[in-house]
């Protein structure tokens, strides 16, 4: 594990990083400078966001308190696909109607196509394989709902859900003690998310973005109608601002973001590659990504180097002994998951936020009381393309050329405070107790 401290920490010691070898350093800011718009995180929302508005002819920073892809950008599972929410459609539906659902349901779509296009215009090479995301059914119950979920997702939004069987799974190389059934969704697929990133970042340097690394915001204050963010060692200002630190977003910079997100973690191992008779003896050959249908779910692929990536969540103290005990808990799972590779050695482990919101969708919008400000945060564990796509809407609503209706109503509510924000830790341990027992 890198060492992780108050936005310190140089490197995590991911698998990712180290399949990309050095990874470029930009420098730090150093005293005074003046943009047209200071972007806060330098991940795939505040790069994307960077892109877009140097393309638009306005001077651009990116203000970083580590380095390109340090925080979740970097770290996450390498899923690219449908995401910005907790709530399930039907819910979505409920809250918002049958329009917004499926005005939201073609976001995510667009999301997605967003890195496809990125990718193909750059010629990037990012590791992609899976067609689509398989959700896998841990108890028998859960498969015997399947069915009906998939005719109302292809009825209700025409997605072309498709059911699995147990032997449809054997055949397809899905093969797992736990897993009762799987249900296909036919959107989205698996990369190297630091890859990625760094080409994001490239893009931008190329496009006369500056990129500042290690210069964490310290605060935000008004200066006329400029904006002046003090930094570790200078001041930018600047006349908008876009805040895009997601789960490492650090509260008081500016005072709105007090309480109102929850940073909750999500832990990954990475295999050693593995044998032909390895994966034939479990009876995993597919390259799909895929999740279980638990609520603390895990997400797990096989990899294109023949490595096996697999992923939990949980977990809410990053004291050591919590990271160790976490760690232990997810190779655990990973065996009793897995038999047949229990004696597979973990060959990397790390560990990253995912961040959550009160009402457990993703916000992208004006920043209330702020004249200027603009946020895009809190995609609830499936950020890449929600967050490549919504790093470009942020950056067309400060330019003027959306406004807040123009986006799906799902995320366009300002975020809300958690009650008693300075216990969330402690109430989400109490949720995750209870998620504990209801994945039984």
């Amino acid at each position: 594990m890198g060492h992780v401290g108050e936005n310190e920490a140089i490197t995590v010691d991911s698998y990712w990083e180290a399949s990309v070898g050095e990874i470029k350093e930009d420098r730090q800011l150093v005293g005074s400078a003046r943009f047209d718009v200071a972007v806060i995180g330098a991940g795939f929302t505040g790069l994307s966001a960077a892109l877009k508005l140097a393309e638009a002819g306005l001077s651009v920073c990116v203000l970083e308190a580590n380095r390109v892809g340090w925080g979740a950008s970097g770290r996450n599972g390498g899923f690219c696909c449908f995401g910005g929410t907790k709530q399930p459609e039907a819910e979505l539906i409920r809250k918002f109607g049958l329009d917004e659902a499926k005005r939201f349901l073609a976001y995510q779509i667009e999301a997605i196509e967003t890195v496809e296009k990125r990718l193909s215009h750059w010629g990037l090479d990012v590791d992609r394989h899976s067609n689509g995301e398989v959700y896998l059914a841990h108890r028998p119950k859960d498969a015997a709902g399947f069915s009906e979920e998939a005719k109302f997702l292809n009825d209700t939004f025409g997605l072309g859900v498709r059911i699995l069987t147990q032997g449809d799974m054997r055949e397809q190389g899905l093969g797992g003690p736990e897993f009762h059934g799987a249900m296909h969704v036919p959107y989205g697929f698996a990369l190297n998310p630091m890859k990625y990133v760094l080409g994001l970042a490239e893009a931008v340097r190329r496009g006369g973005g500056r990129i500042y690394a290690h210069t964490p915001v310290l605060s935000m204050s008004r200066s006329g109608e400029d904006w002046q963010l003090t930094t570790r060692h200078g001041v930018v200002s600047c006349r908008k601002v876009i805040l895009a630190g997601n789960g490492y977003s650090r509260e008081g910079a500016p005072d709105w973001l007090n309480g109102r997100l929850m940073p909750a973690m999500s832990s990954v191992l990475v295999t050693r590659p593995l044998s032909d008779d390895e994966l034939e003896e479990q009876g995993w050959t597919s390259d799909l990504m895929a999740a279980d249908t638990r609520i603390l779910l895990h997400y797990f692929r096989l990899m294109p180097d023949r490595r096996f990536l697999f992923g939990t969540r949980g977990g809410i103290f990053e004291t050591l002994e919590s990271l160790k005990a976490v760690h232990k808990r997810g190779r655990a799972d990973f065996e009793r998951m897995f038999p047949a590779w229990a004696h597979v050695e973990s060959e990397f482990r790390w560990h990253g936020h995912v961040c959550l919101a009160r009402d457990l969708s993703a916000y992208v919008g004006p920043v209330p009381d702020m004249d200027g400000v603009y946020a895009s945060l809190a995609y609830h564990g499936s950020g890449i393309a929600m967050a490549s796509l919504s790093g470009e809407k942020v950056a067309e609503l400060a330019l003027g050329k959306i406004g807040p209706g123009d986006l799906p109503a799902v995320i366009s509510k300002p975020l809300s405070k958690f009650p008693l924000p300075g216990l969330r830790k402690f109430y989400l341990q109490g949720a995750y107790w209870w998620y504990g027992l209801k994945d039984r």
